[in-house]
Order: C-alpha cells, then sequence, then structure tokens
C-alpha cells in the first residue's frame, strides 16, 4: 500500500516490518488520516505469514508529539469540507455532544492503541527525541521499546490542558502509581535511563545507531518459532489482565470523557480541555519540561 503520512520497509525476505511514522515537520503529530493508515500498516503486517517482528518509529526529531491538536491538516480532518476524513463521519462522527467525542476517541484512541497491543505478532517501538502524551499510547501498545539516548518521556495533559491522562491509561503499569502521579501532575519528564530502570525499555542505543542496532534486536526475536513468540506474547498480556489492566483501561477512558465534559460545560463551547484562566498553561506557548529530579521540588 502507499500511505502518505507513513513510511514502511521490509527486511530479511519479509521477516521485519518497520512502520515510521513520517509527518516530521508537525513533530509526527498524530492526526487521523496518520491513524487511520497505521491502523492499515499494522493490520497488513498482521495478516502476512511472512511478518514475524514489527518495528515502530518516527522520522524527523522526535518519535511523537502526541494528538494533533491545530494543525491545518488536522483542523481541516475534523471540519465539514473537500479535506474532511472519512472517519470523522462515522463512529459517532454524526453524533452531538459528549457522545460524539466518546465514541470517536474510544474508536480512534482507545480501541486501535489496543488492537495493536494485541497484534499477533511481536512488536518493538523504536523511539527517540521527545515522547509526549499519545506518543506514550503508541510506544506503550508495542510488546518491547527501544530508545535512542536522548530520548525523553512525559504526559503533559494535565499540566497543559487540564486533562487527566490520554485515552489509553497505561501510566500505573509503565512508571509506578506515585511516579505516574508526579508526572501527570507536574507534567515532567524522565529520560532514557530512569525509563530503563522502571522496566519501561528494554534497550537504550545511542541516537546515531538507533535504526541499526533496533533492526539487530528485532534479529534476534524473529530467530523464535512463531508459536513460541506468540505465546510468550499472550500469556505475559494475559497475566496483566488479570490483575486488572484491561479493566483498569476502559474505567480509565470513562474517567477522560468525564475529564473532557466538564471542560466543555465550564468552557460554555465544545472546547473540551482546561484553559490558562483554569490554571494549565497554554499548551501552543508552554515553556520547555523541566526533567523530574529527586532533589528539586
Amino acid at each position: 500500500m502507499t500511505y502518505k503520512s507513513l513510511q514502511v520497509e521490509s527486511f530479511d525476505d519479509g521477516r521485519i516490518v518497520r512502520i515510521k511514522l513520517d509527518r516530521p515537520k508537525a513533530r509526527n503529530a498524530q492526526s487521523r488520516g496518520l491513524l487511520v493508515e497505521l491502523d492499515q500498516a499494522m493490520t497488513e503486517a498482521e495478516r502476512d505469514d511472512e511478518v514475524r517482528v514489527v518495528i515502530l518509529g518516527g522520522t524527523g526529531p522526535m518519535f511523537s508529539s502526541g494528538h494533533d491538536m491545530g494543525s491545518k491538516e488536522a483542523l481541516e480532518e475534523r471540519s465539514p469540507g473537500p479535506n474532511q476524513h472519512p472517519s470523522a463521519l462515522v463512529n459517532g462522527g454524526t453524533r452531538d455532544g459528549s457522545e460524539r467525542r466518546m465514541l470517536q476517541e474510544w474508536h480512534y484512541f482507545f480501541q486501535n492503541t489496543l488492537r495493536w497491543r494485541n497484534l499477533r505478532k511481536i512488536t518493538i517501538a523504536q523511539v527517540h527525541g521527545p515522547v509526549l502524551a499519545a506518543g506514550l499510547m503508541l510506544a506503550w501498545a508495542c510488546d518491547l521499546i527501544v530508545a535512542a539516548d536522548d530520548t525523553v518521556f512525559a504526559d503533559v495533559v494535565g499540566h497543559r490542558l487540564g486533562m487527566c491522562g490520554v485515552e489509553y491509561f497505561g501510566h500505573p503499569w509503565e512508571f509506578g502509581p506515585r511516579k505516574a502521579k508526579e508526572l501527570l501532575l507536574t507534567g515532567d519528564s524522565i529520560d532514557a535511563d530512569e525509563a530503563y530502570r522502571l522496566g519501561m525499555l528494554s534497550k537504550v542505543f545511542p541516537a546515531d545507531e538507533l535504526d541499526e542496532r533496533t533492526l539487530a534486536f528485532a534479529r534476534r526475536i524473529a530467530q523464535r518459532p512463531t508459536i513460541t513468540s506468540l505465546l510468550v506474547k499472550e500469556s505475559v498480556n494475559q497475566s496483566v489482565d488479570n490483575m486488572g489492566f484491561y479493566n483498569a483501561l476502559q474505567a480509565c477512558f470513562t474517567l477522560h470523557q468525564l475529564n473532557h465534559s466538564h471542560w466543555t460545560v465550564v468552557n460554555g463551547d465544545d472546547y473540551a480541555a482546561g484553559r490558562p484562566e483554569h490554571g494549565v498553561v497554554d499548551w501552543r506557548t508552554a515553556p520547555p519540561m523541566a526533567p523530574a529530579q529527586k532533589t528539586v521540588p
């Protein structure tokens, strides 16, 4: 397939596929078109029996800045007109109020991430630069995460939007409960070494060797019998689900929608996030993130 917002490469006679988000000028912000294409590319890799490992990376200076909040392309995708994305008119797109937002986000931010988490192939997130907000969702959906040594991770939506986190709320499972609260309440970031210490990352590579070393790691994984890889993945995922992961995601998605609805009432319009007068920082002019440090308030 030909993609507008992705690069897709195949290696080793199709045993490994690398998908890269390819909106570098927009810092790989996740427009609706990009997300729909990513679901198509993931599905294509899943259905191909030659594929054993899928790598998910990004072009340009960073893996992903999160959801596309305001680029011209994203605004046109959501608005009536010749460039409106077809997905804006289905899956709740023609409903009113909170129902429309809930259904659209359920399909295109939540369920798609769950699908990728449960893909019937081993997936490796290859991240670099800042990984922000919904960028975390994409990485956390993968079985393994490798990072360049310049990578930082943060969910800034509490600090900049007055939201309780992103739609796929993996934070307590990935950061730990108290660190998740700290990072969400402050908007601070952690670096690759801290993420490795927390168990979120499998490997940390020099930035200029990230492509090559991730591919070498994928080749090790691809040597396993496909049934072994599938059942290792399923055993771990089912164990975590039985610990409450899946039910917690469902509950927190509902809380996320409550948070949106709160702001639409407070704002008196369709803007579903906090504004500076409510004590949040304007996301368009927000200062650089600060690293979370042990001795700094």
